[in-house]
């Protein structure tokens, strides 16, 4: 869909590469340009896994740069500045995480891109946002996890601030950036010119806090943390079993019916007739569903729950997750060979196309490059044009 785009990855570590490679498995040729001592995330771990070179590679690199080309150059010299140059003549879309100011003091200000490329889509992402009182502060995923609240609705109730187990701010401020920049795109299609697109880890995070955040700016109630439950709906979370635990969602009145009849459990009981009812005697409930569950294992559960048309789900591991039928059937692990660690497996593209076997829309995946793989390629490519400055898409 996009293999007529040409984009300039600028970024590293994990937002801007997330959105290159959501662009990359649409089709995009990425560039990535990275400083001579590569992305900072190629020496990101353990694990590392080592390849035929002896070279160590790292896991965490390998998780965000399927489908793209590597080339090296330091923005900092002529040489640096020149290669840039030319790539913004000839790309459609040009992407990149510094903290604000610095591209500008790069050489390459909104005006300077302007002027070498009219049709140019420029995106950057930052922490906490390119202007206001705290523009220009770092943004790490864990911080802005923190600053934004997440940390305090995630774990047990009174426990300490949790982190989510993914950098979500970085990979949803990817996923930001990837819509805001095949908007823009389309929009070019009509108009003809570029557009200035700007997301932030800030913006991503206070955009996932959906009924949390409506809690506090309409309700004025301060969410906090509560475990595994819900906090407007029950019975809506995690329950131990005689064995492993059971995940249920009784996310409406005619599940809880049966649910109820199945624990034997009146259901209308006036403590827990309604939604609301049950939300606020949410303890109580909770102890009479544990003192059933736990009587037998929890594949019994999920067997009778499941013929009862009530959600319900185990909580698995990542090794049995990549190896469910389910996930591979959806094609969410692709094979690629890489060229030092041979053929390599990784979690595949969200998005599935009805014209392709596997997800994304390519008709094949490339592993992620090494260091500076393509110096000679690119560079060959854009000596095709000679002189000429001029953008021609």
């Amino acid at each position: 869909m996009l293999d007529d785009i040409v984009v300039v990855d600028l970024t590293r570590a994990l937002a801007g590469p997330q959105a290159t490679m959501m662009l990359a498995d649409l089709g995009a040729r990425v560039i990535k340009v990275e400083p001579p001592a590569g992305d900072e995330s190629r020496g990101w771990g353990p694990p590392f896994v080592t390849g035929s070179d002896g070279a160590p590679v790292s896991s965490y690199f390998l998780a965000c740069n399927r489908n793209k080309e590597s080339v090296t150059a330091d923005l900092k010299t002529d040489a640096g500045h020149d290669l840039l140059t030319d790539l913004v003549c000839r790309a459609d879309v040009l992407i990149e995480n510094f903290r604000p100011g610095v591209l500008d003091r790069l050489g390459f200000d909104d005006d300077t891109l302007r002027q070498l490329n009219p049709g140019l889509i420029v995106c950057s992402i930052s922490g906490f946002g390119h202007d206001g009182p705290e523009g220009g502060r770092a943004g790490y995923d864990q911080i802005a996890q923190g600053e934004v609240g997440l940390m305090s609705l995630t774990g047990e109730p009174g426990g300490e601030p949790t982190k989510v187990g993914v950098s979500i701010g970085d990979l949803t401020a990817g996923m930001n950036a990837a819509f805001g920049i095949v908007a823009a795109l389309y929009e070019r299609t009509r108009t003809g010119r570029g557009r200035r697109i700007r997301t932030s880890l800030l913006a991503s995070l206070v955009g996932l806090h959906a009924y949390q955040g409506t809690r506090w700016t309409v309700a004025r109630e301060v969410p906090h943390a509560i475990g595994n439950d819900h906090p407007s709906i029950t019975p809506y979370g995690l329950y131990p079993t005689a064995d492993d635990p059971l995940q249920v969602a009784v996310g409406n009145q005619a599940l809880w019916i049966p649910f109820a009849q199945l624990l034997d459990i009146d259901p209308a009981d006036e403590r827990f007739a309604t939604n609301a009812d049950r939300v606020t005697h949410r303890d109580e409930l909770r102890t009479l569903i544990e003192a059933r569950l736990v009587q037998e294992p929890c594949d019994t559960w999920l067997a009778r729950f499941s013929a009862a048309g009530i959600p319900v789900g185990k909580v698995r591991t990542l090794d049995q997750v990549y190896e469910w039928d389910q996930t591979r059937s959806q094609g969410l692990v692709i094979p690629v060979e890489h060229p030092t660690l041979g053929t390599i497996e990784l979690p595949g593209p969200a998005l599935r196309f009805d014209d392709r076997a596997e997800a994304g829309d390519r008709p094949a995946h490339v592993a992620p490059p090494r260091l500076g793989e393509h110096n000679e390629s690119v560079r060959a490519w854009l000596d095709t044009f000679g002189d000429d400055k001029e953008h021609d898409a």
